[in-house]
């Protein structure tokens, strides 16, 4: 880990990191734009932060809390980290694009399906048309063909479908850092304290939890086209149990996120996926931030 970085840390977090880490930004925006994954309107933020707390992942276990088929896991293995990746979501049939590119595997024989078998899937799918189902199964079976022959990266990531708020099949204190990028706010408020508890029983002492959220400034609220919750600092504080002495930048939270609101870079960014809907963090691509990102570093 970053040792320049405080060990606790609660981060309202600045367009500044746009600039500070540009490099940074631009390196894990080409690998999601090569992985064909359209990023969040706040996530080069998230991103951002997260990664630049890691000196080198090399050989590093990471956990990547509702990582679903996000940049960051890929991104932490292209640097040589062992990712657990742990979501709700089923990823069995996960596309070829990773299969080819990853070194990646099932923590459990369910998790994720051969790529014969994806193949298969997809031709029997009827609702898709013939050429979509022959495509999509002519890319699964190629991945399982070329796997063995295309470099891969030099990290790897492990499939696990899971709940957060428990993780049977994960040891205590198992992994040196345990990442989440805009996830952990999709829980109900009543679970946020018992998945927390979780997080950190599988992260090791000295072990980091690095988690990004969207934050209230007086009250915690429910954003209904995101279907997730905007935290006040005080919840953050006691769902992740943050020591009395944990540094906050709240206090500037109207300024931050003044320039949030009027950021050209994050509007001119927005994924097309916000244009066709209206259930999305910007909904029909209406430029008009209703929240603010914030990251919690927490060290065990």
């Amino acid at each position: 880990m970053n040792s320049n970085m405080p060990t606790n840390r609660i981060e309202v977090l600045s367009v500044d990191l746009l600039d500070e880490f540009s490099d940074l930004v631009d390196a894990i925006r080409h690998r999601a734009s090569g992985l064909g994954i359209q990023l969040g309107w706040h996530y080069d933020l998230d991103l951002a932060w997260i990664a630049s707390q890691f000196e080198d992942p090399t050989g590093m276990r990471i956990l990547d809390a509702g990582g679903g088929t996000g940049v960051l896991q890929w991104w932490l293995a292209d640097h040589g980290a062992d990712v657990v990746s742990v979501d709700r979501l089923d990823r069995s049939d996960l596309s070829g694009r990773y299969r080819l590119s990853y070194r990646v595997s099932g923590l459990r024989p369910g998790d994720l399906d051969p790529s014969w078998r994806v193949a298969w899937r997809r031709l029997a799918l009827h609702e898709a048309s013939i050429t979509d189902r022959l495509v999509g199964a002519a890319r699964a079976s190629l991945a399982g063909v070329l796997r063995p022959f295309v470099p891969k990266s030099a990290g790897h990531v492990t499939i696990y479908q899971h709940d957060l708020a428990s993780m049977p099949e994960l040891e205590n204190d198992s992994f040196d850092a345990v990442v989440s990028v805009s996830a952990l706010e999709h829980n109900d408020l009543s679970e946020l304290p018992s998945v927390v508890d979780e997080l950190m029983r599988v992260l090791r002492p000295g072990g980091v939890l690095l988690a990004t959220l969207s934050a209230a400034q007086k009250e915690n609220w429910y954003h209904e086209p995101s279907r997730g919750w905007c935290l006040t600092e005080a919840t953050l504080r006691s769902a992740f149990q943050m020591p009395a002495d944990t540094k906050s930048n709240f206090s500037d939270y109207e300024a931050i996120f003044a320039e949030l609101r009027e950021s050209q870079i994050l509007r001119e960014r927005l994924a097309p996926f916000n244009f066709d809907s209206g259930e999305s963090g910007m909904p029909w691509g209406v430029w008009n931030p209703q929240y603010q990102p914030v990251g919690l570093r927490h060290q065990k």
